[in-house]
């Protein structure tokens, strides 16, 4: 099977609960090519540490003051060489197998510019809660009904940002929407899977 670079951008900042489930959820997938940066802005609860038990399995990470999570994932965006690119948040994570089936369907679907897969909601404990199914996403769908897709379980092709820019720093929770509507307004070249591919966690501070 081909196997493309896959980058992944975790943006981190004092959720040392989730985050070794997370690093980990990247790191033990059963795929060879892999680049891992993650941001961290500048943790006080043990997150460095836990990221420094990781760090020789990572391509690049850093803890200092930024400006948020938009700006994280850009400093990550702007470092990140794979043809994939996607960015897992510090206290969600990706299914097993999830990089391995990228791979068969970027090689099957040659032209997609962006592939998304279903999304699961689960708890604190990695319970499931709410299954999220759902189907091809288009601008006019995203800008109809608001978030069909998520970026846990989102990947794109690099060109993309490069071409479009990077997130906008302007919104605190809505970030990953205006940046997926200019994706999607850029190009209609999108592929769904039917599977689930990563999960968002549930727990009171999650944003």
């Amino acid at each position: 099977m081909n196997t493309p670079k896959i980058s992944i951008i975790t943006p981190s900042f004092n959720q040392v609960d989730f985050l070794e489930r997370t690093l980990l959820s990247v790191l033990e997938q059963d795929y060879p090519n892999i680049e891992y940066i993650v941001i961290d802005g500048g943790s006080t609860d043990g997150s460095v540490e836990m990221i420094k038990k990781y760090e020789s399995r990572l391509a690049y990470w850093i803890s200092e003051k930024d400006r948020g999570q938009a700006h994280a994932i850009n400093k990550g965006l702007e470092r990140a060489t794979g043809d994939w690119v996607a960015w897992q948040n510090s206290d969600d994570t990706y299914y097993p197998g999830t990089f391995s089936q990228l791979a068969a369907v970027a090689q099957s679907n040659r032209s997609a510019q962006l592939i998304i897969a279903n999304m699961n909601l689960v708890d604190q404990h990695d319970q499931l809660l709410r299954e999220m199914k759902y189907v091809k996403p288009s601008y006019k769908s995203l800008l109809a009904e608001g978030m069909v897709l998520t970026n846990q379980a989102a990947f794109w092709r690099r060109s993309l940002h490069q071409e479009i820019g990077l997130l906008s720093e302007t919104f605190d929770c809505s970030f990953d929407y205006e940046w997926f509507l200019r994706l999607l307004a850029h190009t209609d070249q999108s592929h769904h899977v039917n599977a689930a591919w990563g999960a968002l966690r549930l727990h009171e501070n999650t944003k």
